[in-house]
């Protein structure tokens, strides 16, 4: 019997547990599309801003964290954790070219507008470009050139995206804030009815997946 199942994702680009998510969801999604071919899976990206209260310009990436977490070795140790959780990922996290903690409320604005302006198509791409962008290339998601940049090559309007995020009234504007938010990102919302926090391997989301269309769950194969 066909089943509809629809995934909704708070994240925020700046997270890499988001990023890592993102990777397992989707070989999670492909695993469920080989066993269970009748269910029609549905991704809703929500972003949300973790760190509201940071300038507008951010901060120095390497200052942020070490205020955050106390000091230059827990930094490491931080780094080295989300390290070997993003290998079975298939990332590559490299935290050396990172210089900028930026705020994200710009990159939220043009995810917002990429949702309505937009397709299913150009959300998705400019969501995996703005991970990449952080967390592979270095730059900073919280610049207006740099995102305008990120939505053209998302086949998103340049111009348009341009005069939106240089409006100061409307990128100043109050952000809305998902009530998952305070479970901690990412935060996997299956059906509107059964969360899961954090970043877990692609065989525990596929379970929560096949308990919320009603199938059995089982040992799978092929899906770590």
């Amino acid at each position: 019997m066909a089943a509809t199942l629809t995934v909704d994702v708070t994240f925020d680009p700046i997270c890499p547990w988001c990023l890592i998510g993102k990777r397992h969801l989707a070989r999670a999604l492909a695993r469920l599309a080989e066993t269970e071919p009748d269910v029609v899976a549905q991704v809703r990206w929500l972003p949300v801003q973790l760190l509201p209260d940071l300038p507008a310009d951010g901060l120095p990436f390497a200052e942020f964290y070490v205020r955050r977490l106390g000091s230059p070795q827990a930094v490491l140790a931080r780094q080295l954790q989300v390290h070997a959780a993003a290998v079975p990922a298939g990332l590559q996290i490299d935290f050396s070219r990172i210089t900028r903690m930026p705020n994200t409320r710009l990159a939220l604005r043009l995810l917002d507008y990429a949702s309505r302006a937009g397709g299913e198509r150009q959300h998705d791409a400019l969501i995996e470009r703005l991970f990449a962008a952080h967390f592979l290339q270095g730059l900073n998601i919280g610049d207006v050139a740099t995102l305008v940049a990120l939505a053209r090559a998302s086949g998103l309007d340049g111009p348009a995206v341009h005069a939106l995020l240089s409006d100061t009234a409307r990128a100043a504007s109050v952000l809305p804030q998902r009530p998952t938010a305070r479970e901690g990102v990412p935060y996997f919302v299956f059906n509107g009815q059964h969360g899961l926090s954090g970043a877990h391997p692609p065989k525990v989301l596929l379970h929560a997946m096949l308990r919320s269309v009603g199938r059995d769950v089982r040992q799978e194969e092929g899906v770590a």
